[in-house]
């Protein structure tokens, strides 16, 4: 710990003060979701704290409000704060769960074009190519269709969650996998490479004890600007309707719901999940960025 302290990185983030507020903001929304069943005012899956009574009611500053409710109310009843807190978990879950396969496939991918190479590596390298002339969304959302055609009917709200995942993890490869081909193709004509070679070992040996760590550097950088991607991607699935249901509200959910209420007066429906929505992508993103400069050599 005392050598993490006195290291450059720490030094570089303690000299710059918007990545300290980020970092500070990102792990409020991180503590906020993880911790939704303790810090929530009330739990919006539980049927028995949920009034119709109490929907659409403004938030509490407003003469209409009330305490119990700070962010107001949505149609249904439910508390928007609470809605918030626990939608920013099913969205977390999301990015996370997305960049970790996307980073497992991507990784195995790349490390295993750059080092093979010939053949094996133009048929991978085409098929990131022709991904990448689509635009990530319309591959997720082509993927979320095909995939909930093969669910039933009634299984598709219960399988959303993994079906969302596996479609934002499958557009998310590509970037992973040409970072890691280039430094593999750079690592293995090193003398190291060609030392383990020499007294026999594998090729696999050498991909996943030699080359593997010294190529994944970088993926963290990547990871980290992915997850404020994925969180995007997700949010605008939810949105569109292909996405999560409305019984296991995420943010896009959230401001899918409350747009048919913007115009109508309730507009706290919609604004606050799009802040906390925003509040998360941005911290994540400046935490990346910084992260990125962090870690190049060049810019030292």
């Amino acid at each position: 710990m005392t050598r993490f302290f006195d290291s450059d990185i720490w030094w570089s983030f303690k000299r710059s003060p918007v990545t300290m507020i980020a970092a500070v903001l990102a792990l409020l929304c991180i503590l906020g979701a993880v911790l939704a069943p303790v810090l929530a005012p009330h739990n919006p899956y539980d049927l028995t704290q949920i009034s119709l009574l109490d929907s659409n009611l403004p938030p509490m500053w407003n003469v209409s409000g009330k305490a119990e409710f700070p962010l107001g109310t949505d149609q249904q009843g439910r508390d928007i704060l609470s809605t918030i807190m626990y939608g920013s978990r099913v969205s977390l879950l999301v990015a996370l769960c997305a960049v970790a396969m996307s980073i497992v496939m991507g990784v195995g991918l790349g490390l295993l074009a750059g080092y093979v190479g010939g053949r094996v590596d133009s048929i991978i390298m085409r098929i990131a190519d022709i991904q990448l002339t689509f635009p990530a969304i319309l591959v997720a959302l082509l993927i979320s269709g095909i995939g909930r055609q093969f669910v039933p009917r009634e299984m598709q709200d219960s399988l959303a969650l993994y079906v969302i995942i596996f479609s934002i993890g499958l557009t998310g490869w590509v970037q992973y996998a040409r970072t890691v081909r280039g430094s593999t193709l750079v690592e293995k004509s090193k003398e190291y490479v060609q030392a383990a070679r020499v007294i026999g070992v594998s090729k696999m040996a050498i991909m996943v004890r030699h080359v593997l760590p010294n190529v994944l550097g970088p993926v963290l950088v990547i990871a980290t600007l992915n997850i404020a991607n994925a969180i995007i991607a997700e949010a605008t699935l939810s949105f569109l309707g292909v996405g999560m249901p409305p019984t296991q509200p995420s943010l896009g959910t959230l401001i899918s719901e409350g747009q048919n209420y913007l115009f109508s007066g309730e507009w706290w429906i919609t604004v606050f999940p799009g802040i906390a929505l925003i509040v998360m992508v941005v911290s994540v993103n400046l935490v990346g960025d910084w992260l990125r400069d962090a870690l190049n050599p060049k810019l030292q």
